[in-house]
């Protein structure tokens, strides 16, 4: 069963006429009688029509989303995880947990993995598909020991020379009482700071929401990729609209605002690529979905493959002086580096 958002609501009658239809002529089919060549390709006929009208329809809908409905997109509860992303674009996946200092934080993952017959080592976020999995992900909101077990792998990989994935879905660190009294903050700057002394490659990808500190702290890499209809942002439009206006209720303005999206991101230089989603987005094919983005994630790391530690290095501290700016770092003039 899908689950439609608001705004698929046009798409979701069509759809659900469809099925009626076949349902329909299954059960004319089945029972023998009653039902003339006629009427059947009538049925057949109909059937056809409407599915190219709710593809043409769906088509439309998603290529013309609001900043808003895009955020909505990426929260949907169906679209494909961390784990997903392992099963289809990853191979020999073997976990590596906790952080050598307080225990295994399950709503940040990672370990050692293959891709397209590259060793890497995969770090990323997971919510989990139902409410046992999410309570036990925590909603993909990561805890001191989760950052702590990314930096521990980051210098796993620097040992190594293996290069580092991240796939980042979150809506922004754990805020709770007891994550902040195990140094939640400190955490954070630490594996943002590991990112950046990285000596080898490091490609992140912004697969659903990239909330705030909890996902800087896994993206802050030479190259970062989003999917079309993920988001990007400081904060949550809710919680923007809050500040601003006292409601939440006004997070569709706010969302418009905020720039969150792959396509002003990438205008911003922001992130370096945009990765397709299949029509009607990542969760009505998650395999399709995963699939593409381990090509662009292998493209990537092709690029990149033969820089020493020290371009590497530069590289991020480039797109992060440029950020805001438009343009491509390697086209800025006048910058001395340090």
């Amino acid at each position: 069963m899908i689950s439609y958002l608001e705004f698929e609501k046009p798409v979701a009658e069509l759809e659900s006429r469809i099925a009626e239809l076949r349902a329909a002529a299954g059960a004319g089919a089945g029972s023998g009688s009653g039902t003339s060549e006629g009427v059947k390709v009538d049925i057949s006929a109909e059937l056809r029509r409407l599915e190219a009208r709710s593809a043409d329809l769906l088509a439309s809908t998603y290529a013309a989303l609001t900043p808003w409905q895009k955020t909505q997109v990426a929260r949907h509860p169906a679209r494909p995880h961390f784990r997903d992303y392992v099963e289809h674009a990853f191979d020999e996946f073997m976990p590596l947990g906790g952080d050598r200092q307080y225990g295994d934080d399950q709503a940040i993952m990672g370990g050692l993995a293959m891709l397209g017959g590259r060793r890497i080592v995969l770090l990323g976020h997971e919510k989990g598909h139902d409410t046992q999995s999410r309570l036990r992900h925590n909603f993909g909101m990561g805890k001191p020991e989760g950052y702590r077990k990314a930096v521990r792998l980051m210098e796993l990989a620097g040992r190594f020379g293996l290069p580092v994935v991240s796939l980042v879905d979150t809506s922004g660190a754990f805020p709770g009482i007891e994550a902040e009294e195990r140094g939640q903050a400190e955490a954070i700057a630490r594996s943002t700071e590991a990112c950046l002394a990285l000596p080898v490659p490091m490609v992140a990808a912004i697969v659903g929401e990239g909330g705030s500190g909890g996902a800087v702290a896994l993206a802050s890499a030479e190259r970062v990729l989003m999917f079309e209809h993920a988001v990007y942002a400081v904060i949550s439009p809710e919680g923007c609209a809050s500040i601003l206006w006292r409601t939440a209720e006004k997070a569709p303005q706010a969302a418009e605002a905020m720039k969150l999206t792959a396509q002003d991101l990438k205008a911003l230089g922001v992130i370096d690529r945009i990765v397709a989603e299949p029509v009607g987005g990542a969760h009505r094919d998650p395999k399709a979905a995963a699939q593409a983005l381990g090509m662009a994630i292998g493209e990537e790391l092709d690029a990149l493959a033969g820089k020493s530690a020290k371009q590497l290095r530069r590289q991020r501290e480039e797109r992060f002086l440029t950020m805001g700016e438009g343009a491509p770092a390697a086209k800025r003039k006048g910058r001395s580096g340090t």
